[in-house]
């Protein structure tokens, strides 16, 4: 009895028979064959609200084609359906599609900033001195060396990034930087790297390595942590006694001796901000950048004059020959600014040493006039001794004759002598 799309409404007995009816979207008899057919809804008025062109009629159904309003509802409440599952596919598509192309490209962007990275890194140590810093330190077969060359990235972990708040000063430094950065600093960069790689000494600072991948080199050394001598020498309220001064002029002396006894290097610009303490005020030797070697059998090198003025030897300005004896000088600059606590730049002292340090202190020591000029941390009478005999080494080490200044050797052994004598008093006076 059921014919083609008619669909039974309820069973009862065989007694009384079934009952039948078009689905929902059909209309006509569902008694005979085809009698149910198709209902257009979009022609209904009471059916739906959409404008014409809206409405798509479908077999039992309808589906909303408007593209504005891909989700409306009828005037019966019932939510138009909207066969846009094609639509939704293509828009997940094109998202989809859109993303995958921006995170190609932000890879191809990163791999190609990277490999760029990479290759400025690599102008930057070719153009450091990488090469033959290399040559030198590493592939030669010298166990002294002791140097590493670190990367860019070591350091940057190392300082945050180089953040400004780990910045130490222009003296006790970990990782030197210059300022400023030419041709003539890169030579004077390479020759400290080989000089100081081969040094190991107390009172030296010690070279750890070096960083040649960024536009100025980087050196990095050990960390000292009190700062320079020049900062002590010239604080507000001093704290450098009389044993103190002499500690330090004692290594410094050390360390000068063993530089041209052992390993012929001559500094060239030995001064008090060149000169890094300790927390127990050992110091330490530091900034060899425009320090030389001497060869085997010769006594000095003849070269351009080069160092800080105030401290630079007038016999090698006059001649430009360095010899040892130019470090013996710029030490006695060194002392006289431990004994007066001035800056031997100031106007005073820079006249001082034009006409001749020397001959000025010497003058002082004749007229017993020495504690005009004196710090007052020296000017206890029972250091008098002491302090004349550190004023006679003075006078010796700022001769205009460099042959007849001691040697730094001598220094060191009188300096040791004086400590001794200084610390024999103090026990005394208590």
């Amino acid at each position: 009895m059921c014919q083609d799309k008619s669909i039974r409404v309820n069973g009862e007995d065989m007694l009384r028979g079934y009952r039948y009816k078009c689905p929902q979207g059909y209309m006509g008899n569902p008694y005979i064959r085809n009698g149910c057919q198709d209902v257009n809804e979009c022609e209904s008025p009471e059916l739906s609200d959409f404008l014409p062109g809206d409405c798509k009629n479908t077999y039992g159904s309808y589906s909303c084609v408007h593209p504005k309003r891909p989700h409306c509802d009828t005037k019966r409440g019932v939510q138009c359906t909207n066969d846009s599952s094609g639509n939704t596919s293509f828009i997940k598509g094109f998202i989809e599609g859109v993303i995958g192309a921006a995170l190609t490209i932000s890879f191809v962007y990163w791999r190609v900033k990277q490999k760029r990275k990479i290759e400025v890194r690599k102008d930057f140590f070719k153009q450091n001195g990488g090469i033959i810093l290399q040559e030198m330190l590493f592939i030669c077969k010298d166990t002294g060396n002791k140097a590493k060359i670190f990367t860019e990235e070591e350091l940057k972990k190392a300082t945050d990034n180089f953040n400004d708040a780990n910045v130490i000063g222009q003296g006790g430094y970990a990782i030197k930087k210059s300022k400023v950065i030419d041709q003539s600093q890169v030579k004077q960069f390479v020759n400290e790297v080989i000089i100081l790689s081969k040094i190991t000494h107390p009172n030296i600072v010690e070279l750890l390595g070096c960083c040649l991948e960024t536009h100025i080199p980087l050196l990095v050394y050990e960390y000292v942590t009190n700062d320079t001598l020049c900062h002590h020498i010239h604080a507000k309220d001093p704290i450098l006694t009389l044993d103190k001064r002499l500690k330090i002029s004692e290594d410094i002396a050390e360390a000068l001796s063993y530089l041209h006894s052992t390993i012929c290097i001559i500094h060239r610009d030995v001064k008090p901000s060149n000169i890094l303490l300790n927390d127990d005020f050992t110091a330490k030797v530091s900034d060899f950048g425009i320090s030389r070697f001497v060869p085997p059998g010769q006594t000095h090198i003849s070269t351009f004059v080069k160092g800080t003025a105030g401290y630079v030897d007038p016999e090698y300005f006059r001649t430009c020959n360095l010899t040892e004896k130019s470090d013996v000088y710029s030490f006695g600059v060194v002392l006289v600014e431990l004994l007066t606590g001035t800056n031997i730049q100031s106007l005073e002292i820079s006249l001082i040493v034009h006409k001749g340090a020397a001959t000025y202190f010497g003058s002082l020591l004749e007229q017993n006039a020495l504690v005009k000029v004196l710090d007052d941390q020296l000017k206890r009478v029972e250091y008098t001794k002491v302090v004349k005999c550190v004023t006679k080494i003075a006078v010796r080490c700022l001769d205009l004759e460099a042959k007849t200044r001691p040697t730094m050797k001598e220094i060191k052994e009188e300096l040791k002598q004086l400590r001794c004598i200084l610390l024999s008093i103090e026990a005394d006076s208590i």
